[in-house]
C-alpha cells in the first residue's frame, strides 16, 4: 500500500512497483486518516508511508497503525533526512527509512528487507546514526550482549552494511550476489540477536569495525 499526499508521486511509484511481479499494490491513501481507514479494509503486510501529509502526518499514522495492527511493516519514504525525523520516526515502530531520492531498486530492496522482519535505512541514514552514536548524543548507547562469533565474511558484510552500503553495493564489492548477502544479513542479525540495522551499527561500532570521520 503507498500513502502519499502528491498523485503524481503515488501513481509513478505504482506504476514502478507493479514491475515487480512478487509485489502487489493492494491500495493507495493521500492522508493519514484515509491510510488507518484503508488499512482496516484492504489488511496491507507493508505500506510505504510519506511523512508530511495533511491532516494526520505519516508519523502519527504509523503510530496509531503500529499501535492497532503490529504486524504490518511500515516503510517511511520522504525526503527529509534530518535527525529529529528519523530518531522519532525509529521509535514510532516503523521498519524502514529511505529517501525519495534513492532508486526504485533501493526501494525493493528495501521493501523485501523490511518484509522478511528486518530494518532498512538509506545509506545517509545510516551515516547520519553512526555519526549521532560516535558523537555521543544517543541518550542509550545499549550493553554489548553475548552473540555467536561472525565468520571473516561475516564480519566483512557487517562493516560495509555499517558504513552505509545497499547490499548491491556490498554484492559488486564482494563479487557476490545479492541474495547471498541478504542471507549473510540474516545470519548476523540472528548470531548477534540484532533485530534492525541500528544496532548492527552500533555493535560494529562498539568493535571498532567502522571509522567515522570527525567534522
Amino acid at each position: 500500500m503507498i500513502a502519499d499526499d502528491h498523485t503524481i508521486v503515488r501513481q509513478g511509484m505504482r506504476k514502478l512497483l507493479e514491475t515487480y511481479p512478487e509485489l502487489q499494490i493492494v491500495g493507495e491513501s493521500q492522508d493519514g486518516d484515509e491510510t488507518i481507514e484503508l488499512v482496516k479494509k484492504l489488511l496491507p503486510e507493508i505500506i510505504i508511508m510519506d511523512i508530511s501529509m495533511p491532516g494526520l502526518n505519516g508519523l502519527e499514522a504509523t503510530r496509531e497503525i503500529k499501535k492497532r495492527s503490529p504486524e504490518i511493516k511500515i516503510l517511511i519514504l520522504t525526503m527529509h533526512a534530518e535527525k529529529e525525523y528519523i530518531f522519532k520516526i525509529l521509535q514510532s515502530g516503523a521498519s524502514g527509512y529511505l529517501l525519495k531520492g534513492s532508486a526504485i531498486d533501493e526501494l525493493v530492496t528495501a521493501i523485501h528487507a523490511v518484509d522478511r522482519g528486518e530494518s532498512y535505512l538509506s545509506p545517509p541514514i545510516s551515516k547520519s546514526i553512526i555519526e549521532d552514536y560516535v558523537g555521543g548524543r544517543q541518550k542509550s548507547r545499549g550493553s554489548v550482549t553475548r552473540s555467536q562469533p561472525l565468520t571473516t565474511r561475516e564480519r566483512e558484510v557487517l562493516q560495509l552494511i555499517a558504513e552505509g552500503h545497499t547490499s548491491k553495493s556490498i554484492a559488486t564489492q564482494l563479487s557476490l550476489s545479492s541474495k547471498t548477502i541478504e542471507t549473510h544479513r540474516s545470519h548476523i542479525m540472528q548470531k548477534l540477536n540484532i533485530h534492525n540495522a541500528a544496532g548492527l551499527i552500533r555493535y560494529a561500532i562498539q568493535r571498532g569495525w567502522v571509522e567515522v570521520a570527525h567534522s
